[in-house]
């Protein structure tokens, strides 16, 4: 898909005009990936796979909408076919393989966040179109948290050498603009609070996307670049409007998501503040979550 090669058709906000209108019947489902598509071991329920290619044939529409960068998304994920993404927590969106939204961070907010992340003391990668930049200590702290949350081994090879690791592996040079996001992650709960408040209203940050690290990690992003928001551009590109629109997720990256669709379903295992957005639930991800959400909404 070229959301995921990194190809570029458009560039800066959108261009595209508004697509005809769907029959009121017509639905679009915005599936966060992480939590809500697989679990914490990147497993997918096959009736999650089935519920997407049943809908889609069914006339409804089904896109991505994620905070990984295009190039993160994994390739079982992104085999299961989808007609768009919203990729970097809406820092890109694309339908089909046509890029039509870009919104990034110049250099100067760049160095800016930059600059609180290496005070903090935290390790952080950054996310672009062309891929991400990880610091050293960012593949370590990831493969701690996969032995301690996910259940890897690591039997027989090195951390770094393991799938799921390698990309998160240092590399240079890193971007110093045209970043549509950043992680940090630290040891630290105090983390969150510091960094959000140095960082100041050019950038929106949240925490809790990254289970079981809580405040002492997050996700920053240009002020004003949310799912929700490029949720927004997207549907009168598809022909849409917001009533005909369903958002299924599971963490704070996902909170304007529901703010702005017609129908937010939270995963079971959602924090706090989606459940509360939500406008219902739905059963977890490898116990038939999206499946169920489907068929209650006649999808499938």
């Amino acid at each position: 898909m070229g959301w995921m090669r990194g190809r570029r058709t458009r560039a800066s906000d959108p261009i595209r005009e508004a697509s005809m209108p769907h029959a009121s019947d017509a639905r679009v489902v915005f599936l966060d990936v992480d939590g809500t598509i697989m679990d914490e071991a990147a497993r997918v329920a096959d009736s999650t796979i089935e519920a997407v290619r049943q809908a889609r044939a069914n006339g409804h529409t089904v896109l991505l909408a994620t905070g990984r960068a295009p190039g993160e998304v994994p390739d079982h994920v992104a085999a299961i076919g989808f007609d768009g993404a919203i990729t970097a927590g809406g820092g890109y969106a694309a339908i089909g393989d046509e890029q039509v939204l870009e919104r990034t961070m110049d250099a100067e907010l760049v160095a800016r966040m930059v600059a609180v992340f290496q005070d903090a003391g935290v390790e952080y990668y950054l996310q672009s179109r062309e891929g991400v930049y990880p610091t050293e200590g960012v593949h370590r702290l990831y493969a701690w948290y996969l032995r301690e949350f996910a259940g890897e081994t690591f039997e027989g090879i090195e951390p770094h050498e393991h799938p799921r690791v390698a990309p998160l592996v240092q590399r240079e040079p890193l971007p110093t603009d045209h970043v549509a996001k950043a992680m940090f992650l630290g040891e630290d709960l105090g983390n969150f609070a510091r960094i959000s408040e140095a960082l100041g209203p050019d950038f929106h940050v949240i925490t809790g996307t990254m289970p079981n690290l809580g405040t002492a990690s997050g996700e920053v992003s240009r002020a004003g670049v949310t799912k929700g928001a490029a949720i927004e551009t997207l549907l009168p590109m598809l022909g849409f409007t917001a009533e005909q629109a369903i958002g299924i997720g599971d963490s704070s990256n996902d909170v304007e998501m529901f703010d702005v669709v017609g129908t937010g379903i939270a995963m079971a295992d959602a924090v706090v503040e989606v459940r509360e957005r939500a406008s219902e639930s739905t059963t977890g991800v490898l116990d038939d979550g999206i499946w169920n959400a489907f068929v209650r909404h006649g999808l499938v």
